[in-house]
């Protein structure tokens, strides 16, 4: 009952729809584990934080954050270190999750998704499995994290194939209506992606 209660509280019904609608074109192995937004209202940020200041929250209120993750994270390192090419590279966040037998690499940004994370992300992915991977163990996914996903870039660059996801972080929980205004400009979006994917 306390946690249906918390889903109605945290708009989790509107929040899974978005998620539903947005990746329904490419679903992968993993994609049912993961969430689009996360709502993140718990860090108590203030207005003109940086990704620091993201991280150090996250870290700060880490329980809540795995909480909201989902099931089977478990919480592996910061700041992960990579050295490429005499280059040193540094993972936001690295996870594990237990059931799917992966490493989970999260990356933060803040603002709008680009299209260049997507590389950067591929990078530190091939860098986890060649070097942190274990025998019994599956292939590192990755997981970037914006304030705002920009829906058509991630659809055009089918991220999901190359086990990276996108979604979106609110800081703030947002009212009901802004939710249900979300979900239906993603049911118009998905739908004139369809409409234009049949034409080709």
């Amino acid at each position: 009952m306390r946690q249906t209660r918390k889903q109605i509280e945290q708009k989790g019904f509107e929040r899974k729809e978005i998620a539903n609608v947005k990746h329904n074109i490419a679903e992968t192995d993993f994609h049912n584990n993961f969430k689009d937004p996360y709502f993140l209202d718990f860090l108590g940020l203030k207005e003109g934080y940086l990704e620091k200041d993201l991280e150090s929250a996250i870290i700060r209120e880490l329980e809540q954050f795995i909480l909201e993750l989902g099931k089977g994270f478990a919480f592996v390192e910061r700041q992960k270190r990579m050295i490429i090419d005499g280059e040193d590279f540094y993972l936001d966040l690295l996870f594990y999750h237990r059931k799917l037998k992966r490493l989970v690499a999260i990356e933060l940004k803040l603002g709008r998704f680009k299209a260049a994370y997507k590389g950067q992300m591929e990078l530190y992915l091939s860098w986890l499995n060649q070097h942190e991977t274990e025998e019994d163990e599956n292939a590192p996914i990755g997981l970037i994290l914006c304030a705002e996903a920009g829906a058509e870039q991630v659809q055009l660059l089918n991220m999901p194939k190359d086990g990276i996801m996108v979604a979106e972080y609110w800081t703030q929980l947002p009212p009901k209506s802004l939710l249900e205004k979300k979900l239906h400009q993603a049911l118009i979006e998905t739908k004139q992606r369809l409409i234009n994917n049949s034409q080709k």
